[in-house]
């Protein structure tokens, strides 16, 4: 089965929607941080632009980014059915038709790419658009069910956002917001391999073929540390172009040490192995305990490097809001 057709709850009763349901088909943890890293991009960028406009343009990222995980979860609602990490969406669980999904997903991409082109410029209302196509068909209708390549190819629609933002502000694209756009895409593998090393029961349900799933977990260990290697390498541009100062190095390359220390024990664990023996089931455990603080640091880390470029610039390094 490629795509949903789920319109009602297994059993054929349809449940009652909540606003909370809409709200969820949003993805507001994945927003959160679209938004953290898009203000980043915006308020780093040289120049300055107007509150008002700054605010119309985070709203509508926001907004963008919702839409296309409204358009994701229409789409992926059988697999999503299948999968114990998902199967309480909104539309795995009848709460939502895919319908009303894929309708809510369609009305703010057009709306959050127009009211971008109108308070801000087409540069970053176009980026937004393709961002948001990309999400929601290259990812998610063409890559995410054919290849384990899926997150290295598809992890570019998550890395749009600062791009977008410094887009917004000038209207124009430099160095500084590619290399904002490597670390996110860079980043993405290992960060979401590692889950996919201790959930990959729920991926080969679904029939996902995630990484763990089709090239197995040793490769898998392998494969995050060489992409750890290569995100660690990207965070060190802003310190090259002058993008970063004092508090951004210490974030990268602090930070970026026990991001290392973490994939490093990630590729020495069993994370994602398979045991039959009783005598190899602690060995496997930790190793999904490695994956796991793997999982989440990489997370702390990625919002830390933008936090620190957003305070040094915020306080005057660099551009930000005028006043």
């Amino acid at each position: 089965m490629t795509g949903s057709s789920i319109d009602i709850a297994p059993g054929g009763a349809a449940n009652a929607a909540s606003p909370r349901d809409y709200f969820d088909l949003l993805k507001p943890r994945v927003m959160t941080l679209v938004v953290f890293t898009a203000l980043a991009g915006l308020v780093a960028a040289p120049g300055s632009i107007h509150p008002i406009s700054a605010a119309i343009a985070l709203l509508c990222i926001a907004a963008g980014a919702g839409a296309a995980g409204a358009l994701n979860m229409a789409y992926d609602a059988d697999i999503d059915a299948r999968m114990r990490r998902t199967r309480r969406r909104p539309v795995p669980r009848g709460a939502v038709p895919a319908s009303e999904a894929y309708a809510l997903g369609v009305v703010l991409s057009l709306m959050s790419t127009l009211l971008l082109a109108l308070a801000t410029n087409y540069v970053a209302a176009g980026l937004l658009a393709f961002s948001i196509v990309f999400y929601a068909v290259v990812y998610t209708v063409w890559l995410k069910r054919r290849t384990p390549q899926n997150i290295v190819i598809g992890g570019a629609a998550g890395a749009f956002p600062p791009m977008i933002g410094w887009a917004a502000a000038t209207g124009s694209i430099s160095i500084d917001a590619v290399l904002l756009f490597a670390i996110i895409f860079l980043w993405t593998p290992p960060h979401s391999w590692a889950l996919a090393l201790y959930k990959s029961g729920d991926y080969a349900a679904a029939g996902v073929p995630m990484m763990p799933v089709a090239k197995g977990a040793k490769s898998t260990r392998i494969q995050i540390l060489l992409y750890t290697l290569l995100y660690l390498a990207a965070t060190a541009g802003p310190l090259l172009t002058g993008l970063g100062g004092a508090i951004y190095a210490v974030a990268a390359i602090g930070g970026g040490a026990l991001f290392l220390l973490l994939a490093t024990r990630v590729f020495l664990s069993r994370a994602g192995d398979e045991a039959a023996a009783e005598d190899e089931l602690y060995a496997v455990r930790a190793g999904d305990r490695a994956a796991r603080d793997l999982f989440a640091y990489s997370i702390a880390h990625l919002a830390l490097l933008f936090a620190a470029l957003l305070v040094e610039h915020g306080a005057g390094v660099g551009g930000g809001l005028i006043g």
